[in-house]
Parts: C-alpha cells; structure tokens; sequence
C-alpha cells in the first residue's frame, strides 16, 4: 500500500511560526513533523509515499528529497494553488494508482496507523477516530461495530488519518475541493468503516499545541 501525507496548506493558524518554516517542518522531538510520519510509515512497511506540497514547496522538498534518507520513495505533487483535500489527493491519484491508500493529514500526531487491510469489501473510506479533544468537545462522526455513522449522540473526533479508496473522488471535477463532504456521503451510504485510537494523538495546529506536544514527549522522556 501507498501513503500520503497533505503538506500543502497554508499553515496560517500556526503563524508566526509559519511566516517563513512551512508547517510541515516545524520541529517536534528534535526532528520535523513530517520526518515523523515518515518513520512511523516506513516502521508499517510502507515505502512509497505521495506528498502534496503548495506554500514553501521548495523547502519541504529540499528537506526530504527522494525519500532516500528515510528509506522511501517519495514522489511530489505540486500544487500552483492550494486545491484543498479533496483537490489535492484528486491530483496526486496518478501517482497512488488504482488501490486503495493510507492518507495522512501532516499536521497530526499520531502513534498509530490503521492496517493495510482496514478497508474491506465495498467501502470506500476506514476512518481511525480519537477521543475529542478539550478544542473539539463535539466531535465529528459515531462509530457502533466498527462502522462509522452520523446519527449519534456520542462522536469521536476525525484524527485525520484514514485510508481511502480512489473511487472516493470519482467523477469530480477538476480543482480544488474538500474531502469531508465525501466522506459524509459515503457515511450516509454505509460505505465508511472505522476504528477508536485511544492513544496519544494531537492536531498540532496552533503553536500552543505544537508547544504542549513538545512538553508532553519531553516528560516521557524524561
């Protein structure tokens, strides 16, 4: 199975941290954030990865190159203009091929990641869901046997860590797009599967967080 992992956005609610460090490479345990999903990635015996880069692409490209470093192959897809979730992984789908694809949101931290043989039968999404976090308290989907849904009074949060199949984005136009409304579709159509992580995972979005996730892996270390 292939991976990717989305590295094209903005970065704007980690400012000032991002003015001139995309957000990708903000350090986290004395290495980039993205070198970390790589690691784990490569741990999972997953050696080819997409990553879709728009502002600051040439950092984030020069830092990682081929992949060589890490054990991988990394191919890039660059986009002129952010195209959103959905718009991105539409246009790196020549690059992930036919089969079904573990996608990353670079802007997690998770320990976890779901199998390569998570997705089953029909589905078009498996969703790996967290406890919801004090800045999410609502959260996002209801999972019950091991099948995602939306009518239900108790949600988990998105971790933003899923795998997909192609078919998800079939027949969409060209351009940017969002992924959600997908991914909410094939929930009503009984298409998406999912598993609880009770683990330690974070959305490092803001520098406070990046900051509390810098504090909370010095402990363990320590």
């Amino acid at each position: 199975m292939k991976a990717m992992i989305l590295a094209a956005g903005l970065g704007n609610r980690m400012r000032p941290l991002t003015d001139h460090c995309p957000k990708p490479l903000l350090p986290v345990a004395g290495k980039p954030l993205i070198v970390h999903h790589l690691e784990r990635l490569r741990t999972a015996g997953i050696h080819e990865v997409v990553i879709n880069v728009s502002y600051r692409a040439e950092q984030i490209m020069e830092a990682l190159g081929n992949g060589d470093t890490f054990g991988l192959r990394i191919d890039w897809s660059r986009e002129t203009t952010p195209l959103e979730t959905g718009g991105g992984i539409q246009q790196a789908l020549p690059l992930l091929g036919e089969a079904p694809f573990l996608l990353i949101n670079g802007d997690v931290w998770c320990e976890a990641l779901p199998s390569a043989q998570a997705l089953q039968g029909d589905d078009l999404a498996h969703l790996m869901l967290v406890n919801n976090p004090t800045h999410h308290p609502d959260g996002d989907f209801g999972l019950r046997a091991g099948r995602v849904h939306q009518s239900s009074a108790t949600r988990l949060t998105f971790a933003g860590i899923s795998v997909i199949h192609p078919a998800l984005l079939a027949e969409q136009p060209q351009g940017a797009f969002a992924l959600a409304p997908l991914l909410r579709s094939a929930i009503d159509n009984q298409r998406v599967s999912g598993e609880h992580y009770a683990g330690h995972w974070v959305d490092v979005g803001t520098p406070g967080r990046l900051a509390e996730l810098e504090s909370q892996l010095h402990r363990r270390r320590g």
